[in-house]
Formats: structure tokens, C-alpha cells, sequence
């Protein structure tokens, strides 16, 4: 790839990888494509260097949508492709660090979380080569979201020393370094135990050196570097593309998804919180909404006169 040096660079950069590397189709690539001409434009009008703005810079460009009057879900399409954009981009090691990953999304009315269905879960597992050892990976990563709730952030910090499996668990640290132990299903562990066998010897040999960060690390980017959250969020925004899922399905709908299957399953609401790692079951009981079937099935079971 040739030398990015400005913002314009950048997203032509960004769209030809999207649809030359990642196959994503020609109207995918043209929306892409549109808000990012945008941002840049307003880039330059700005007489910043799209490369090293600020989270303020990029908040003063939402803020002059908003006062366009543009709607929050048009807003929120500006801002995924420019998360996109700079995810890509930290990930190439073009800029050190993701100034769009601190920006919230607009808040757009939902009548509940978004979850997952079993059929696109079952897409987005199927997307990953796995002939590749990037594939084999990526595999293994999407299982250990799905098996663990576990937050983008927690799964960057996973080390081979997290892994215990004689009682099939997995350490994790969440916020406030908080640590829990947390099971591991069977079909995780075997993309685990492949990914540790198979692949990451492949992916570390490219690497003409390792530091101690990378040889400790669980996952391993195809250059053979230890992978950050933005890197894993951009492979996972990367798999739900291809999977041609909703662009709002993020590494954190995982969570919500491994909860929300958790509780109809039938676990209970304190077993959930100590899952999810949240010290107050206020805070679960706000991010696992409870489907309309399973309060029917709550008040059949309980209720005298049900």
C-alpha cells in the first residue's frame, strides 16, 4: 500500500480496500464513499490534518450535522464510516491511535437492545476462511464474544495465561480492572485450541521481531503484532460487512446477544450480572431486556391465576 498523507489519500485508500479486499458491493462501497467525501471536505474547509484530528474536531463536524438538521440514523451513518474509516486505519498503522472509537452514536429510538437472531449469528460465524489463518482466527475470536459476553476491550487483553483449560474458563479483566472467571462452551474452545495449533504460529512468523506484549497476547493480527480493541473492532466490523448483517451489530451487541440467549435459557438475573461483570443488577437488568415470551413464561409460572 502506498504512503497515506492526507485525508483524501485516506479515503481512497479506505474505499478500494472495502471493495477490492473486503468484496463489499458497489452501493456499499458509493454510501461509504459519499460520507467520507463529506468529512473530508469539511476536513479541508477546516484547515485540519484529517490524519491527526482530535475527538473535539470530530465532534464540531457532528455538531454541524445536527445544526443542518440532518437525522440522528443520517448522523449515525456519517459517523460509522468514519469509525470505519479511522478503525482502518489505526489497524494499518497509518495513525497511532483512533480518535472516532471515543464518539458516541446519536441516540436513536429503540423499542429494545439489539440483539442478534440466530440465523445472523449463524451468517456471521460462517463468514470466516478457514483455510486462512487469519480465518481460523477470526473464528475463534467471534466464538469467545459469543461464549463469553465478553467487552472489546476485555478480548484485547486476553493472554495465553487467561486460559485455563482444565476447568474450561477464561480470566477477564473489565472496567476498573476488575477481574472474573468466566466457562467457555465446547465449540469455543475447539476454534480456541485450532487457532493455537493452526494459525497464530503462521501469523507470529511474520513478525521479524516479537516483543514480550505480542508473544504473551491471545490474538494476533496477520502482521504478526499483538491486536488492540480497535484492531478487533475493525476485524469484527470487517466479518459483519461480509456477512451482509446490519452495520449496527457491534462487538458489543455480542454481549448483549450472549446475555439476552443467556436469560432465555433460563439462567437467572444474578448469575447474568456476574457473567457480564456489572456491580450493580440495576445496570443488568437495563442491558439484558427481557423478551416479551420469557415475561409470559415468568407470569404462567408464578402467577396463581395464570
Amino acid at each position: 500500500m502506498e504512503r497515506i498523507q492526507d485525508i483524501r489519500g485516506a479515503v481512497e485508500a479506505f474505499c478500494a480496500h472495502i471493495e477490492r479486499v473486503e468484496g463489499m458491493s458497489p452501493q456499499t462501497v458509493r454510501a461509504y464513499a459519499s460520507h467520507l467525501d463529506a468529512y473530508a471536505a469539511w476536513v479541508e474547509r477546516s484547515r485540519l490534518d484529517g490524519l491527526r484530528v482530535s475527538v473535539r474536531d470530530l465532534r464540531r463536524y457532528l455538531a454541524q450535522l445536527r445544526e443542518a438538521r440532518y437525522a440522528p440514523k443520517t448522523i449515525a451513518a456519517h459517523l460509522s464510516s468514519i469509525r470505519s474509516l479511522y478503525a482502518w486505519l489505526a489497524a494499518e498503522d497509518v495513525i497511532e491511535s483512533d480518535p472516532a472509537a471515543a464518539i458516541s452514536s446519536p441516540k436513536i429510538p429503540k423499542n429494545l437492545p439489539h440483539a442478534l437472531t440466530s440465523e445472523q449469528m449463524d451468517k456471521l460465524l460462517a463468514i470466516p476462511d478457514g483455510s486462512k489463518p487469519e480465518g481460523i482466527r477470526d473464528r475463534a475470536m467471534l466464538e469467545v464474544l459469543y461464549a463469553s459476553g465478553a467487552r472489546i476491550s476485555e478480548l484485547a487483553g486476553l493472554t495465553l495465561d487467561s486460559l485455563n483449560r482444565g476447568d474450561a474458563t477464561v480470566r477477564l479483566f473489565g472496567k476498573g480492572s476488575k477481574e472474573r472467571i468466566v466457562p467457555l462452551y465446547r465449540r469455543a474452545w475447539e476454534a480456541i485450541d485450532r487457532y493455537l495449533l493452526d494459525a497464530r504460529p503462521q501469523l507470529l512468523e511474520r513478525s521479524n521481531t516479537v516483543d514480550l506484549q505480542t508473544e504473551r497476547a491471545l490474538f494476533v493480527s496477520s502482521r504478526g503484532r499483538a491486536m488492540s480493541a480497535d484492531s478487533l473492532r475493525y476485524r469484527f466490523e470487517t466479518l459483519v460487512r461480509r456477512a451482509g448483517l446490519p452495520s449496527d451489530i457491534t462487538p458489543h451487541a455480542m454481549r448483549h446477544t450472549y446475555a439476552t440467549d443467556l436469560l432465555e435459557g433460563g439462567a437467572d438475573l444474578r448469575s447474568v450480572q456476574e457473567l457480564l461483570g456489572h456491580a450493580s443488577l440495576s445496570t443488568t437488568q437495563l442491558y439484558t431486556h427481557l423478551t416479551p415470551e420469557r415475561l409470559k413464561g415468568a407470569l404462567k409460572q408464578a402467577h396463581p391465576r395464570s
